[in-house]
């Protein structure tokens, strides 16, 4: 509540400080207008963060339904990020209704997209964020189904980005499924549970080694400098004060964090093989 009498009380404070009872009535009315303006500001960035869930979970419904049969570990992932977001109550029916919607084949996907990507400013970082989701969900049963792979580049062209963007985006979905989402105990249960790394058992050296290069999204043969700045610019994209700046929903803090954890294991895993100081 005082949040949003703030700026009248401060105005009143300072104009009666300065002036007198005419002083502090305009100190108010300026206050009024701050306050106007923030608490505008601040319902503008709930409907954002509001259509963000949405978009996300009603694309994830889309996405699974687009192989014809939505299969029992895509339903599985859906609900247990609405858990890793400690969605509770009418946020995780809307969100569940958003899936639902997402599955008809009257969805509209494109005008959603457009909405989305307008709502978020064009904010690369938030919007590869947001693919990275939908590729965990089509990732869900370990495989990529063809018509997924379709649909996946008809909403990466919706959201600006080209074939061989998605292309290095898969490679790094694919990197976490494989080991890195195992690597430091944070990933079970997360509905990786048929890559190379289920289970909790570390895949070979060499793999891990690969998948790490993918994750920072290197080739095995640039030098130090470039996979120093690769990891750099990883860690840019994905640090989740910045994403948490941009507009990234709190309920996905915890997605964000994860994400920086695997690159943050990723340049370790390779600095040791280099001998990096």
């Amino acid at each position: 509540m005082l949040a949003h009498i703030k700026g009248k009380l401060i105005g009143f404070l300072f104009g009666l400080l300065i002036g007198s009872l005419p002083g502090a009535l305009l100190g108010l009315w300026l206050g009024h207008l701050v306050d106007k303006k923030l608490a505008n500001a601040w319902l503008f960035n709930k409907g954002a963060q509001a259509e963000f869930l949405y978009t996300t979970f009603a694309t994830m419904g889309h996405v699974a339904k687009s192989s014809g049969q939505v299969s029992s570990e895509e339903i599985r992932l859906a609900e247990q990020l609405m858990t890793q977001m400690r969605l509770q109550g009418e946020q995780r029916v809307q969100a569940q209704n958003a899936f639902r919607e997402g599955k008809s084949a009257d969805f509209p996907l494109t005008e959603t997209l457009r909405r989305f990507r307008a709502r978020v400013k064009d904010s690369r970082n938030l919007l590869r964020f947001f693919m990275e989701v939908q590729l965990q969900l089509a990732f869900a049963d370990g495989h990529l189904h063809p018509a997924e792979r379709r649909l996946l580049l008809t909403i990466a062209a919706e959201l600006g980005f080209s074939e061989a963007e998605l292309e290095q985006l898969l490679a790094f979905a694919e990197a976490q499924l494989h080991g890195f989402r195992y690597g430091h105990g944070h990933g079970h249960g997360h509905g990786y549970g048929h890559g190379h790394g289920a289970g909790g058992h570390t895949p070979p050296p060499a793999e891990r080694l690969r998948d790490a290069y993918r994750i920072l999204e290197v080739e095995e043969g640039a030098n130090d400098s470039m996979v120093k700045r690769a990891y750099r610019r990883q860690m840019s994209k994905h640090h989740p004060d910045k994403l948490a700046a941009q507009g990234l929903p709190k309920e996905m803090m915890d997605m964000a964090k994860e994400k920086a954890q695997d690159i943050q294991q990723a340049w370790e895993t390779i600095k040791a093989v280099r001998k990096i100081r």
